[in-house]
């Protein structure tokens, strides 16, 4: 008994090296001058056998506390911000990879429509927000007026000035109704977001993730940085505060957010029931049927 732990960990973790083989294969796509040059510029990559120990690791720590925020009927909010390749996708996805969907959901909301433009700000966000045992996570939130939509002018500077008013109060609302809110932006220099870009250009499983918007992004990086040095500034409250996640390394900045988010977060285990298998009901007059070949999906491989 005292090894299954750790037999346990070691079996995981070779399904889960099995399974990014899959996940990363973006970069054997990738022409071989490309990865040249990412990978000189990123020398100190971490151990891939540590990085998976540790993610799965804080995974597990992930499922306790999705087991607490259950049980308690606790209402989390976690907000996912930062410039465009930034990162939050891909710490998102580990985040929730073994989570149960009924707990934890990602909310990545489109440009709003016609009639959602004439609505408050906030009202296409407040039906998404978390009931009683639920965890949601924002793939970019409300802050795309005092980022977006204030750079590519979608929004004037009376609509952005109304929302740098209303949202420090909005938040603290959000607070007292029992919503443990926490709020990330992920950081990356100049230099990773051009690379990144590059490598969505020349990389046929990610160019969908490159949109007109994003290219302006680059054109406007300082405004882009502007806007949110302004946004830090006005909406850093200590009710939800601002947490900075370096992103220039992409398996070090999800590992330190999934740890940052579990320390937030005064998670406990719940007791549990104790599951058994129930034996199967064997009756010796059934008979399985043989169905349609044309049923069956093709054994191609």
């Amino acid at each position: 008994m005292k090894d299954q732990p750790k037999d346990w960990l070691d079996a995981e973790l070779q399904d889960t090296l099995d399974e990014d083989y899959e996940i990363e294969l973006e970069d054997a796509i990738l022409s071989a001058e490309i990865k040249r040059i990412y990978r000189e510029n990123h020398p100190e990559q971490m151990d891939r056998r540590l990085y998976f120990s540790e993610l799965l690791r804080l995974q597990a720590e992930m499922i306790k506390l999705q087991d607490w925020v259950s049980h308690h009927k606790e209402k989390v909010v976690v907000l996912f911000e930062g410039r465009d390749s930034a990162g939050k996708g891909g710490a998102i996805k580990r985040i929730t990879q073994r989570l149960n969907p009924r707990v934890a959901r990602v909310v990545a909301l489109p440009a709003p429509s016609d009639r959602e433009k004439t609505q408050w700000y906030f009202q296409r966000y407040v039906p998404h927000l978390p009931a009683g045992g639920e965890i949601v996570l924002f793939d970019r939130s409300w802050y795309n007026r005092a980022g977006v939509e204030r750079v590519m002018g979608f929004a004037g500077e009376d609509q952005v000035e109304q929302f740098f008013q209303d949202v420090p109060e909005f938040e603290r609302m959000l607070v007292r109704s029992g919503i443990r809110l926490v709020k990330y932006w992920f950081s990356v220099t100049d230099e990773e977001q051009q690379m990144r870009f590059l490598m969505r250009i020349h990389d046929p499983l990610k160019q969908w993730k490159l949109s007109p918007m994003d290219l302006q992004s680059r054109v406007r990086w300082e405004a882009y940085t502007k806007a949110k040095e302004e946004m830090f500034e006005r909406t850093n409250i200590p009710e939800a505060p601002w947490y900075i996640v370096p992103g220039n390394d992409k398996k070090r900045a999800r590992l330190n957010c999934m740890s940052h988010l579990l320390d937030m977060i005064p998670y406990a285990e719940v007791p549990h029931e104790e599951i058994t298998l129930p034996d199967r009901v064997f009756n010796p007059d059934y008979e399985r049927e043989v169905l349609p070949r044309d049923l069956y999906v093709p054994q191609r491989y």
